[in-house]
């Protein structure tokens, strides 16, 4: 009804200036009126058009995540039903059950408390990736999402040896797991970041820090590579050596935080945005 009403209005115009124009140069002015009137109303017709398809698109996301929550809320409540019933019988895991139902409710609550249709796909990539590890890895493996891109950092005490770049023995496990997210997703870009705290390096073999935090990441690269089968095409390695710190350097802590090694993977769109319909999956 709108674009009638300004078709209309246009056509109502252009009459009105070509029965008011009485010689060329007069004509010539109304036709460029003209003109203008049907570019105006060109672009008002194709904003139309996109705010449809916008407020369309917004709904089908907003019935997606609703369909999530109820599943959420469904297996909740089975869950809940399941220990009812091992309760009378005396023969389940009664602990085990209550941590299910505990995580449970702990994903619905931060689905519910999701402020934006982004958190909530930050959640649910963070939950996948992090549901290998176990909780003493955990300590020394941090998984955040930021903005689509996925950070994995690790700690330098857990991932090399003592005043080295040569990968630990302790760290085999770990590696061997982020190794199994970095193959699930296999058209995820990844790249392997060193960095050091402001401390100078004493070997003699390594001119600096900046050395030093490429070659750890060069370490992890050809670890995942030839250790766990992870196509070096999809890999890249750098070092920022001391210069991007997460806490002060001043401090035993903050140096011991700043010498981690991160592993950033960067899904495309597309692909993040289809992990709104995935759940955490059961252990």
């Amino acid at each position: 009804m709108k674009v009638k009403s300004i078709i209309s209005l246009s056509v109502f115009a252009v009459a009105v200036l070509v029965s008011s124009c009485a010689s060329k140069k007069d004509l010539a002015e109304c036709k460029s009126n003209f003109s203008d009137l049907q570019t105006k109303y060109q672009a008002q017709a194709v904003e139309l058009a996109t705010a449809k398809a916008q407020l369309d698109a917004a709904n089908e996301k907003l019935r997606g995540a609703g369909n999530q929550l109820k599943e959420a809320q469904q297996a909740n409540k089975e869950l809940q039903q399941t220990l009812n019933q091992s309760i009378q019988q005396g023969g389940a895991n009664i602990s085990k059950l209550v941590d299910e139902i505990n995580a449970s409710n702990k994903y619905i609550k931060q689905l519910v408390e999701a402020k934006t249709k982004s958190d909530s796909l930050n959640m649910v990539l963070t939950n996948n990736l992090t549901r290998s590890l176990s909780k003493e890895e955990l300590k020394d493996v941090d998984v955040q999402v930021l903005k689509g891109v996925v950070y994995i950092s690790l700690n330098d005490n857990m991932l090399y040896k003592s005043g080295s770049y040569e990968i630990s023995n302790a760290a085999a496990a770990t590696l061997q797991k982020i190794a199994k997210i970095i193959t699930d997703y296999k058209d995820y870009e990844v790249l392997i970041e060193g960095n050091t705290d402001n401390v100078p390096i004493s070997k003699t073999n390594i001119r600096n820090n900046w050395d030093l935090s490429a070659l750890r990441a060069s370490s992890v690269v050809q670890e995942l590579q030839n250790k766990y089968g992870v196509n070096p095409n999809r890999l890249t390695a750098g070092g920022r050596g001391e210069y991007n710190p997460v806490a002060d350097n001043d401090t035993d802590a903050g140096r011991a935080k700043n010498r981690r090694t991160q592993i950033i993977i960067t899904p495309k769109l597309d692909q993040f945005l289809d992990l709104i319909d995935q759940a955490p999956a059961d252990e």
